[in-house]
């Protein structure tokens, strides 16, 4: 019975995002991430793919190689509930998901049992389409007779379409590609495998399977074999809990005073005890990371007897760990993460503190600090005002803030300028945006 995997990757997921609840940058080149010096893209819209702007790239170099496009500032709130959405229809339709992030998933749906594949391709038109009508967003998918293909697959079906791999035209697909586009090679493997004269998945399936586990060992050069010859039967596996909970930040300029270095380990403790508490899990252990501004990086980690979600006993934790992996040079990078979870929870220490609503972010969804109440406006944030609504901030300086007014409802809005202490406007949900 032909086996159908399809893979759904949701194009230029925070890009499109904001391109869907700000009517006036669709069709302009958007990118996402951190906007300081040394800020990197979390993701990029089509028109500033074509520039050369990619994620994971230097914000700076983005700019540069893409002039015109508007930079922001992730919006987490806003892609956990669009990711929610996507995820609820593809689920109903297909009840048993791989998911490999907020914005991608594999899916085996019961219906397309022994069907052929023009029947796949209508299906997997029927299903972006609701994933249209429900999330505004576009997503491309890919299917196969396993993983692999269907993850190819729907890299070629982008932007916004399918592409279904017959069953067994998989080498066809597969036999032209550098065997780096193997799920599983990386630049070791691939270094090792060129020094073999390997260069194509054609040429990697050509080989003895004595050859090829003699240069990447019996496990790793078993399954890329069958990989690279088309054979696939791995099972789709539900996501299990994560491991840990943490949060990270790079800062803008290295910091050199103490008290500075306490604050942002306490921020940092803040946001990945709200994932803790999300995940209704408790923690053994406090994990600080600390990167020098030479680049040298220190660890330090204490286990508790007992597993806690108490924030004050986490903080301070973090907190003399921070002090003890000071380097002696500026502070770079901090992190904080919390491990050993569990679903027993230690008594708090301090009876009657209120705990903090639950915030889940989607998986590899990109940091995003909770703004200050009194911080300045910049561009990107959400602002409610009581006679034009919902709005963002186009730019701020010299105490005026331009807003302009729109969500994914309204069309492109109309910008208004402002003082930048004017009582009348407000931070906002940014959620909101989605009316």
């Amino acid at each position: 019975m032909p086996r159908w995997v399809l893979h759904l990757d949701l194009d230029s997921f925070f890009a499109s995002a904001e391109q869907l609840t700000r009517p006036t940058l669709r069709g302009r080149p958007v990118l996402v991430g951190g906007l300081g010096p040394r800020g990197i893209v979390a993701g990029a819209s089509g028109e500033a793919k074509v520039s050369g702007a990619r994620s994971a790239m230097p914000m700076g170099q983005a700019r540069r190689l893409c002039p015109h496009a508007t930079a922001l500032p992730p919006r987490t709130a806003l892609y956990r509930v669009l990711s929610e959405r996507f995820f609820g229809v593809v689920r109903a339709w297909a009840p048993v998901l791989e998911q490999i992030a907020y914005d991608e998933t594999f899916a085996e749906p019961e219906a397309l049992a022994d069907a052929a594949a023009d029947d796949v391709a209508a299906f997997a038109e029927r299903l972006r389409a609701e994933v249209r009508a429900v999330t505004g967003l576009a997503v491309s998918v890919g299917a196969g007779s396993g993983k692999q293909v269907a993850k190819i697959a729907s890299g070629l079906a982008k932007p916004d379409g399918v592409r279904v791999v017959a069953q067994g035209g998989e080498r066809d697909l597969l036999d032209p590609l550098p065997v780096r586009a193997l799920w599983g090679i990386g630049p070791v493997a691939e270094a090792t495998l060129h020094r073999s004269g390997v260069e194509t998945v054609a040429a990697l399936a050509a080989m003895d399977l004595t050859d090829v586990t003699a240069l990447l060992g019996t496990a790793v050069g078993t399954g890329l074999h069958r990989l690279a010859r088309g054979l696939d039967d791995r099972p789709l596996v539900e996501r299990g809990e994560a491991k840990q909970v943490s949060a990270e930040t790079t800062f803008d300029e290295d910091l050199s005073d103490l008290g500075a270095v306490r604050t942002a380990v306490a921020e940092l403790a803040e946001g990945a005890h709200q994932r803790l508490v999300a995940s209704h899990r408790a923690a053994r252990t406090v994990s600080v990371k600390i990167r020098s501004a030479s680049f040298g990086t220190t660890s330090r980690a204490e286990t508790h007897p007992d597993a806690t979600t108490d924030l004050a006993t986490l903080t301070d934790t973090a907190q003399r760990l921070a002090v003890a992996a000071l380097p002696d040079a500026g502070v770079r990078l901090v992190g904080v993460s919390f491990s050993g979870l569990t679903t027993a929870v230690q008594e708090a220490l301090f009876p009657g503190t209120p705990a903090p609503e639950p915030v889940a972010a989607p998986v590899g969804a990109p940091e995003e600090p909770e703004p200050a109440p009194d911080r300045a406006w910049r561009t990107g944030d959400d602002v409610a005002h009581p006679e034009h609504g919902h709005g963002w901030v186009q730019g701020s300086g010299h105490g005026r803030v331009t807003v302009r007014f729109e969500t994914a409802s309204t069309g492109p809005g109309r910008a208004r300028t402002f003082r930048a202490d004017d009582p009348a406007l407000s931070r906002a949900d940014p959620v909101a945006s989605l009316s």
